[in-house]
């Protein structure tokens, strides 16, 4: 089982974004077995909130549903129950070493360094782009679900960062 967190800075918009896209892929493949696939935030603002309706939207328009799913903040044990920790800027991967410690295990990464280019996606918390978040995503989750089914022994490493 390949276990993948994706965090953003309150996991209500690019975060759980990423979560239920990657989710939906994995299925249509036919490898939902193969995930394990969680979303969290950096930071204690939203913990408990629902996903951001911005988000909620865009998902459903293309018939995924978030139902169930409240933001969580990310913890230091999340570095040892998860494979891959895929921050979505800079901003978010900083905040993740501070909350692991480092790492050590070569576990995280951003979303769109799966890509031919790599950058940040940005916050539609602030852009109020949730057109522009979900192509980036789906750019990035493309990118990861491609270099893990032709690594059907992926974990950790196996994935080199493309920096």
């Amino acid at each position: 089982m390949i276990t993948v967190l994706f965090i953003c800075h309150g996991n209500i918009c690019r975060s759980p974004m990423a979560e239920f896209l990657l989710k939906d892929m994995v299925a249509k493949a036919g490898l939902s077995d193969r995930f394990q696939i969680s979303s969290a935030a950096t930071s204690a603002e939203e913990i408990g909130n629902p996903v951001h309706y911005g988000t909620r939207d865009k998902l459903r328009s293309v018939g995924i549903s978030t139902a169930g799913k409240y933001a969580r903040q990310m913890t230091k044990k999340d570095y040892a129950e998860y494979d891959y920790l895929i921050g979505m800027d800079a901003w978010n991967i900083r905040n993740m070493l501070r909350i692991t410690g480092g790492d050590p295990g070569h576990k995280v990464y951003r979303l769109l360094d799966f890509t031919a280019h790599p950058r940040d996606i940005a916050d539609p918390w602030y852009t109020g782009d949730f057109e522009e978040a979900y192509a980036d995503i789906l750019e990035g989750c493309e990118g990861l679900l491609h270099k893990l089914s032709f690594e059907p022994s992926a974990r950790p490493n196996a994935c080199k960062k493309f920096d």
